[in-house]
């Protein structure tokens, strides 16, 4: 099974995505991107972290970079990466799910405001890769203890 995960900028939500699923998923290949790159939002890798799921290693892609890759899902994790998505080929035949998550990167405030809001969609995404193991992938799916 492959699955892409995309966003604007590839570097906060699809990445969290990203690294759930693997963590789910660990029989699937998963992949993010974005319309845009940002790079890797620190605080995303740091909350990530938190939930024992290393993203370090990820890195801030461009969703043309998979135009031709087969892909079973693609699934978007804002309203502006699914209303600006290009056309990828290898996509054509994919089941798509949108699911807009808010932007953690926007958060105002003191860093203890940013960091919450970095947590809490950090585990509204958790509980959406749970969910999406257990309904389109229930043979694949691991939920570690």
């Amino acid at each position: 099974m492959n699955i892409l995960v995309l966003c604007t900028g590839n570097s906060c939500r699809s990445q969290m995505l990203h690294g759930y699923l693997q963590r789910y998923l660990p029989a699937a290949a998963v992949y993010s991107a974005g319309v845009e790159t940002h790079g890797l939002n620190p605080r995303a890798v740091q909350v990530m972290t938190e939930a024992g799921v290393d993203i370090r290693h990820h890195t801030s892609n461009l969703a043309t970079e998979y135009a031709d890759m087969p892909f079973d899902y693609v699934l978007t994790v804002c309203d502006h990466a699914r209303e600006t998505c290009p056309v990828l080929p290898g996509a054509a035949n994919a089941r798509r799910l949108h699911h807009s998550f808010p932007d953690p990167a926007q958060a105002t405030g003191s860093e203890a405001d940013i960091m919450a809001a970095f947590r809490a969609t950090r585990d509204q995404i958790r509980d959406y890769a749970a969910e999406f193991g257990r309904t389109y992938a229930p043979e694949l799916f691991s939920f570690p203890a």
